[in-house]
């Protein structure tokens, strides 16, 4: 690898990344619990519901006082000066539980399993203990691996603001999106590698990324990559990696398959776990009857209300979701769309415009549904039925994100 130059062709830059916000949540140490759709929790497909009933579930806020007392603030981590003052410069403060958990145990170079909902803050129970192993030993390299190129372009934001002014460097290396860039990136010096199976096995492949200059590995939303059928290139990279790596693997759920794999990646690893429950407490979720009316009419009188603000609506087709996206549009609302037929910088165009509340609408497949941490989402409104359990949980996960309160719609009829 080269030298990183300010002005390189693959320099990724400086710039300030939005603050993630940041998810509390008690200590349980359980399974999952039974879910809306008939069927297990696994990823296989469900039927049609047997009990809408189970949709209506009314938020309650309680004083977070399943009482997570944490035993750290940030300042009390035993990182590097330059980092505290990133951190606190993001507004963080005080640590969700999957950092205040993870993150000293990440520190001693513990490899860790962590069993965390979506929106606890866990890109930062893993970033900030791995930037400060990097801030020790410049030479270090840690590869993350996630399902998805929206989770890896928003880990790398994240990255971005915590190392602000520090010379740490990362490439992201995604599917649907230009290798030729990403292998040019690749002979710079970058600290962290960000990337989905199928793109990094490719690069592997070619020879323009040697795993074995790694000692550092993330598996980010494991379960979902088992899910996506990722399994083998999970593996084939593992293999490639040091015996005597450091490994550090994120899931929000536990099944036999992601236990199999802890016992094959991880060595003597401790175990997080910071489940609240399948669904957050800070949604409330309701059902919507459409039968014998139009859905798009109906959908068309809910976005007219003053609270539907910020809005993520899911939809089951990519044809479906860009159709409905033009409709609302044609209609009068700001809206845009997601899904895997758009390229990746029309993807990453979407997202921003929505972040930054440019448009109040974002429709969207089942591709948005895991790992984005998009601020402020006031409602997710399943306007067509997710085809498993997991894909419900991890869609109404956009909104309610910490303390917040949200509200999930499904559409059934």
């Amino acid at each position: 690898m080269y030298p990183r130059h300010n002005e390189g062709p693959a320099s990724t830059g400086r710039h300030s990344g939005k603050s993630s916000h940041q998810g509390g949540g008690r200590f349980e140490h359980r399974r999952a619990g039974r879910g809306v759709f008939r069927g297990n929790s696994r990823g296989k497909t469900f039927g049609q519901f047997n009990d809408v009933s189970k949709f209506v579930n009314k938020a309650v806020i309680t004083e977070q006082a399943e009482h997570f007392s944490p035993e750290h603030e940030f300042a009390d981590f035993k990182i590097e000066a330059r980092l505290k003052q990133n951190i606190t410069g993001k507004g963080y403060k005080i640590p969700t539980p999957i950092q205040d958990r993870a993150i000293p145990q990440v520190l001693h170079g513990r490899d860790v399993v962590g069993i965390a909902n979506t929106g606890t803050g866990k890109t930062a129970a893993f970033l900030i203990p791995l930037i400060n192993k990097i801030l020790l030993n410049p030479k270090e390299n840690v590869l993350i691996v996630v399902p998805t190129r929206e989770l890896a372009a928003q880990i790398d934001e994240e990255l971005k603001a915590f190392t602000r002014g520090m010379r740490i460097f990362s490439a992201v290396c995604v599917g649907g999106a230009n290798m030729g860039a990403q292998i040019r990136a690749l002979r710079y010096q970058n600290n962290f590698i960000i990337g989905t199976p199928g793109r990094l096995k490719d690069l592997i492949e070619q020879k323009y990324l040697h795993l074995s200059e790694f000692k550092t590995v993330v598996l980010d939303e494991a379960d979902r990559m088992l899910d996506m059928g990722f399994i083998q290139d999970m593996k084939f990279m593992m293999s490639l990696m040091p015996k005597d790596r450091h490994t550090l693997f994120f899931s929000a759920t536990m099944s036999r398959d992601v236990e199999s794999l802890i016992k094959v990646f991880l060595r003597d690893p401790i175990s997080i776990s910071v489940k609240t429950g399948d669904t957050p407490k800070s949604v409330d979720q309701d059902i919507v009857k459409t039968r014998g009316r139009n859905k798009i009419d109906v959908l068309h009188d809910l976005l007219s209300g003053a609270e539907f603000k910020k809005v993520l609506v899911f939809g089951r087709t990519k044809h479906g979701v860009e159709k409905l996206s033009k409709i609302l549009t044609e209609r009068g609302f700001k809206a845009e769309s997601i899904h895997g037929n758009k390229n990746l910088s029309k993807r990453r165009h979407a997202l921003t415009l929505f972040k930054d509340n440019h448009i109040q609408v974002l429709v969207a497949t089942d591709v948005a549904a895991r790992g984005l941490d998009i601020i402020g989402v006031s409602h997710v409104i399943n306007y067509d039925l997710p085809a498993t359990y997991d894909d419900y949980v991890h869609r109404i996960g956009r909104t309610g994100r910490g303390s917040k309160k949200g509200k999930a719609l499904t559409f059934v009829e």
